[in-house]
């Protein structure tokens, strides 16, 4: 038997036709061209040489690339297992903002993410309002306990997500699950949160401070309170009506102008959090409102004011009789009352 090689002429032992061999491939397989282009791969023993065309001068061309007649289908994959959570078959899912800098929050970025707090699987979409229509932001698929990023504002974009919405439909693969409705929600967000550092707190999802919103908490979808002004109105005359009592005194009892007014600079009384902050931060936002009481109430001679800061090791109370030395020196301050403060207040005296 003839060798074969490219360039041979061969024709099929167990069928009619032949062609010319024009490339191999693995497994003996030849690939024999016929008259009208096509390429058919053969094993070498299902061929004979008739004749073979040796190009004297030319090289050999090279095979063409193979070409599949008929290609595989491909499996289709397996759903993966889920490590699903015990109690958390209501779905409950979570839009968060994430400072990227907390301590600049005049000028930081903020991350936002949706949490998929339970054990569905969520396609979810998000869009923001624009003018009188809506415009799609993120859309895409959250497993379960997981949480994803949807997207990045910058400091000077926060007004485009002042009013945004999430659609959300709910799934497990794989297994049997309970049907839960489609939620569509819409959301205000509040921009002035963005500004103050107290207004981000810790969080279950996240390792920084976070200011969060509900999409859906315990299978309910958490709908904003939207109240025309005539609505609004019509609602505060008729609580009016009800904190009115019915009988009332001829003459109301004034209130004591002589009793001073107290002021509790703990942190805990002022701010929701303290997460992120710093010594010096807590400290300049209780002088401020410190500053703030004294404005207010600068005019009214006479009037005593009770700070209460606590005895701690006297770096806010030191703090406060500086302020009145520099800025409110027509004022005077004492130790407040030791049987109702003990060492923790100062009384300053409006003159």
């Amino acid at each position: 038997m003839s060798e074969i090689n490219i360039g041979s002429r061969v024709r099929f032992l167990s069928e009619v036709g032949g062609g010319t061999v024009v490339g191999f491939q693995k497994g003996n397989i030849v690939l024999v061209e016929d008259e009208d282009g096509f390429q058919i791969p053969t094993l070498m023993s299902e061929v004979v040489v008739v004749d073979t065309e040796q190009k004297s001068s030319a090289p050999a061309p090279a095979p063409k690339q193979e070409t599949k007649l008929t290609p595989t289908p491909k499996p289709t994959p397996k759903p993966s297992v889920v490590e699903e959570r015990d109690g958390a078959e209501k779905l409950n899912v979570i839009l968060a903002f994430v400072p990227v800098s907390i301590k600049e929050l005049s000028k930081t970025k903020f991350e936002c993410y949706l949490v998929n707090d339970c054990n569905y699987h969520i396609h979810y979409t998000y869009f923001s309002a624009s003018n009188a229509a809506w415009l799609l932001r993120s859309q895409g698929v959250i497993e379960p306990n997981t949480k994803v990023f949807i997207e990045e504002i910058e400091y000077s974009m926060l007004d485009d997500i002042e009013k945004v919405g999430v659609q959300l439909i709910a799934y497990k693969q794989g297994k049997p699950f309970q049907l839960k409705p489609a939620i569509s929600v819409s959301l205000r967000i509040d921009l002035t949160k963005f500004y103050k550092l107290h207004t981000f707190r810790e969080s279950l999802f996240f390792d920084e401070p976070t200011l969060e919103y509900d999409i859906v908490r315990d299978d309910q979808p958490i709908r904003p309170l939207v109240v025309s002004a005539q609505e609004l109105k019509k609602a505060m005359y008729e609580k009016e009506e009800e904190d009115r009592p019915k009988v009332q005194p001829a003459r109301e009892k004034k209130a004591d102008r002589n009793a001073p007014i107290e002021v509790d600079l703990h942190a805990h009384e002022l701010l929701e959090t303290t997460a992120g902050m710093s010594a010096g931060d807590i400290k300049e936002y209780q002088l401020g409102v410190f500053r703030n009481t004294m404005n207010e109430h600068l005019k009214e001679k006479g009037r005593r004011i009770v700070f209460i800061h606590g005895k701690g090791d006297g770096i806010l109370r030191n703090a406060i009789i500086t302020e009145l030395k520099r800025h409110y020196k027509s004022c005077t301050y004492q130790d407040a009352s030791f049987q109702q403060y003990g060492f923790g207040a100062t009384m300053v005296i409006i003159h």
